[in-house]
Order: C-alpha cells, then structure tokens, then sequence
C-alpha cells in the first residue's frame, strides 16, 4: 500500500505529509532560518520530532506565560504530550521529521507572527 506524498506550503517554509494513516501522521518540516511556528498546544494531538538538519530552538512550558527554550541540533529529538505549550523556531535553515497521532487540525494558535492566532489556518 503506498500513501500519496501531500505538500503544504506554510509562511514559515513547508511541510511534506508523507504518511497519514488512521493511527498516525509522518512528516517532513523544512523552517527557514529566523523564522518561528505559532506558539500553539494541541488537546488529542501528540507529536515526537527528530531534528535531521539545521539548528532547532523548541520552545515548550506548562502555559504560554511559563515557556523555556532548548537547542536541538541533528540527531536530537523531544516528545511532545497533547496540552504542552511548544514553539519551534529555526536558528538556521532547519529540516524535522515528525511523528503525530492524526489529529491534524487539533491546533490552538496562542500567538502567530503570520496573524493565524486562533485558527488551524496553515
């Protein structure tokens, strides 16, 4: 069975949906350098990263008021539990494969440098 590869244009760069399936979503992440996602939290969704290229700033906390950040650089990953708070920013042009339950559009913007807050928008 073979699933068909779904690009996704996005402000910040791109995503490559290259598996999605009723259990769990694979994807490539491509940021470019000195841009950030939405600072967002998902209720169901749960996500696992494992940096492949570039240099990663995660940013994650409890609530948006209670966020600290950490580098992660090839060959890292994290873990990302439905509920935390999490940001990933590119401190260089930044590649990321990462693993998720399917729930896709479970995304609650906090902030959005794109004007996005609030929407599953891409």
């Amino acid at each position: 069975m073979t699933n068909s590869v779904r690009h996704v244009s996005k402000p910040w760069g791109s995503e490559m949906i290259w598996a999605e399936t009723d259990d769990y979503v694979g994807k490539v992440i491509r940021i470019h350098a000195g841009h950030r996602l939405s600072l967002q939290l998902h209720e169901e969704k749960e996500e696992s990263i494992l940096v492949i290229g570039g240099k990663l700033r995660l940013h994650t906390g409890p609530d948006a008021d209670n966020v600290t950040s950490r580098i992660l650089e090839p060959g890292e990953s994290a873990h990302i539990p439905p509920g935390m708070v999490h940001r990933f920013e590119a401190i260089e042009d930044t590649e990321l494969v990462e693993v998720s339950t399917p729930q896709l559009m479970d995304v609650i913007r906090l902030q959005d440098d794109y004007g996005r807050e609030g929407t599953n928008e891409p």
